[in-house]
Formats: structure tokens, C-alpha cells, sequence
């Protein structure tokens, strides 16, 4: 479903810009099978900075106008949606949470030589060769993912087993971690969602005497139902569960599961501490959204603000945009935001944003609990 283009209203009392629109592109998972939570949260991101920039006198006295393109995971979907707003004269692109679908609406941005900044995907080779139009926020999968076996072993955890489904992100974590922890003197098995029922799994975890299982499947489903089957085996009382892709992060995790929820370890990119823009945004979004913010809500703000800075100084040429990457340092809610290249992601990197192992406090599922930080 496309939504139709708007433009985000300036903060009352603020001097309106009344210049031709400098259009953006936004690329969100809006619809099933997206992880729709996670794209609410990006599209209050990115919404909110376009009104803050609108309120301080928008691009050149141009107002900002976010085009949004729900992309329902579908990575065709997506680069179809790269082609309509490149049509629509955007001045670049921004957004996407699912990686396969972002390493899709990247190789379409760089063919046709639209700037394209990615908010939230991971997958280390976003494009399959260097570019100078795509640059990406979020932290590489195998820089968080690493962390987060550092983490496993830290805590006892060296026999891992893995639930996962197909797909070239979950394939890539996986090898992650085997590459990351074999060293180490931890091992990792792989099993099969699609062809284990929960049961069959709780059955297959002790036959291998897992003492970690971590969640590479969708949600809800089949994660929740996994949960479920584990928590309610005795046989696995002392079994961690983690989730590195960050689903107990939102708000339906905890509705779906309440206290069996909790103490599932995941991934997520805030410091430890926010300072005071951090909190401002963070205020600003907890308003918005009705609920605390996440770490990808932050991502969507960032996105913008880095893209408003480069149109402001450099212009609104495609090129202009693109070539300004390095050059760029701007203040983020996560910290100073600079552009690098990273090996192996062939795009430029915010190297890196701030990580964290986190979970859901078992004496108080709404709350967070930080368990370990790089």
C-alpha cells in the first residue's frame, strides 16, 4: 500500500518555509508480513525530524516533504518503490528495517544514482560492490552480533543452538557467531523451524544439551509459539533464550508472551545513557508513538536530521548528496555521527553506532535491563 506523499506540519508558532518542497523518499514496513511494529516506530522517527526541520526554517526556506512507501518486506516491492520515487524527483531515499529488503532498494538506488540512507538493516554487504551513493546507520550484523556471542560466552553459554528459518540474514548470523565463537570454544547447531513442531524442538535442545537457544525466526510467528513450548519444558529450566535481532524490544512482544518474555537477551543500539538531545527526541517520540521509544524510533529521527544537514550545506543535487557522505558530522540522538568505510559493507558507515545486550527485567517485564555495552 502506498501512502500518499505529505508533508509533516512545522511546530506551531514557527516560521513556515514556503519554498518549493524538497522531497524524500521513505522506504517503511507498514503491513504483514513487515515486522509492522518496528516501522511504525522508524516512520515516527523520520516524521518528527522532517517537522523539526520544518520548524527551523526547513531546507534553504524549502519545507521538507516525506514521501512514504510501505514496503511489506518485499524486497521487489522495494526497489519498485526506489523507481516511483525516483520518478517523483526525490532528492534521496531513507528508512527500511528488513535487510534483504534494504540490500534490494540499495542496488536499485545505486543503479539508477539515487542517494539512499539506510536507517535500520544490518546485513554486512548491503551492496554487492562499493558504492558512493548508499550510507548506513545502523551497525553492521557482524559487529552487533559478535558482541553478543562475547556476550553468550560471558555468561557460561558455549553449546548455542540456533532456531532459524530461510533467509540470508539468519544464514549470516548464524555463521556470525559459528565463525565468532568456535575459537572461543563454543559451538553452534542449526535447526530448522520449518521442519521442527516447538516440541520437536524442546526435544531436539536436550538431545544436544544446548544450554543457549537463540531466536532466528519470525515474529510472531513461529518465535512466539517457541517461547512458549521452552519455557513450559522443564527439562530446559536452565536454558537461555536469546533474541539478537531485537524482537522483545517492542511492545507486542511483551503483550504476546508477559513474563515468559522476559530475560531474552537481544540486541539494540542506544549508549547506555541518552544526553540531552537523545532525551528531548526521545520525549518527543514517547508522545507521538503513545509508548516508550525504540531504538529503531531513534534510527528514523537520525535519518533525517543526517539528510537535512547534507541538503542544507551541499545542496539538493543527487550527486551533491552522495558526495557529502564523508564530509558530513552531524549531532545524533545516539552521539556525533561520521561516515567511514567499513570493509565488507561496500557502502559508507556510521562506524558504529553506540550497541547493547539488553532484556526485558524478569521482576518487572517493562523494564530494561542493560547486560553488556560496546
Amino acid at each position: 500500500m502506498n501512502t500518499s506523499p505529505s508533508t509533516s506540519p512545522s511546530p506551531s508558532g514557527a516560521e513556515h518555509p514556503d519554498g518549493p518542497p524538497v522531497r524524500l523518499g521513505a522506504l517503511v514496513p507498514l503491513t504483514r508480513p513487515g515486522w509492522t511494529e518496528a516501522g511504525r516506530h522508524l516512520l515516527a522517527g523520520l516524521a518528527l525530524a522532517v517537522r523539526e526541520v520544518n520548524g527551523t526554517g526547513g531546507i534553504d526556506g524549502s519545507p521538507l516533504e516525506l514521501l512514504v512507501r510501505d514496503t511489506a518486506a518485499d524486497p521487489e516491492r522495494a526497489a519498485a518503490a526506489v523507481d516511483e520515487l525516483a520518478g517523483l524527483g526525490v532528492a534521496a531515499v531513507a528508512g527500511e528495517y528488513h535487510s534483504v529488503v534494504a540490500r534490494a532498494a540499495a542496488a536499485r538506488a545505486d543503479a539508477l544514482g539515487v542517494p539512499f540512507l539506510c536507517s535500520s538493516a544490518v546485513l554486512d554487504a548491503l551492496t554487492e560492490e562499493p558504492t558512493e551513493w548508499v550510507a548506513r546507520l545502523a551497525p553492521a550484523q557482524s559487529h552487533g552480533w559478535r558482541l553478543y556471542g562475547d556476550f553468550l560466552l560471558g555468561a557460561g553459554r558455549h553449546r548455542i543452538a540456533v532456531v532459524t528459518q530461510p533467509s540470508v540474514y539468519w544464514a549470516s548470523g548464524t555463521r556470525i557467531l559459528r565463525d565468532h565463537l568456535a575459537p572461543r570454544g563454543g559451538t553452534v547447531v542449526a535447526l530448522d523451524a520449518n521442519a521442527l513442531t516447538p516440541e520437536a524442538l524442546c526435544d531436539a535442545l536436550v538431545g544436544h544439551g544446548a544450554t543457549a537457544l537463540l531466536l532466528l525466526v519470525g515474529h510472531p510467528d513461529p518465535a512466539v509459539p517457541i517461547v512458549r513450548a521452552v519455557r513450559g519444558d522443564r527439562r530446559l529450566a536452565e536454558i537461555l533464550i536469546g533474541a539478537p535481532a531485537g524482537q522483545p524490544e517492542f511492545a507486542e512482544w511483551a503483550e504476546a508472551l508477559g513474563e515468559d518474555g522476559a530475560g531474552i537477551p537481544f540486541l539494540r543500539y542506544l549508549p547506555e545513557r541518552l544526553g540531552p538531545l537523545g532525551e528531548r527526541v526521545g520525549g518527543q517520540l514517547r508522545a507521538r508513538l503513545g509508548e516508550a521509544p525504540s531504538f529503531v524510533a531513534f534510527e528514523g529521527w537520525d535519518t533525517v536530521t543526517v539528510l537535512a544537514a547534507a541538503l542544507r550545506a551541499h545542496g539538493t543535487d543527487r550527486a551533491a548528496v552522495a558526495a557529502s557522505w564523508p564530509r558530513l558530522a552531524v549531532e545524533g540522538t545516539r552521539g556525533p555521527i561520521r561516515f567511514s568505510r567499513a570493509p565488507g559493507t561496500g557502502v559508507r558507515q556510521w562506524t558504529w553506532a553506540p550497541v547493547q545486550v539488553a532484556d526485558r527485567d524478569p521482576a518487572e517485564p517493562g523494564r530494561f535491563r542493560i547486560l553488556r555495552t560496546g
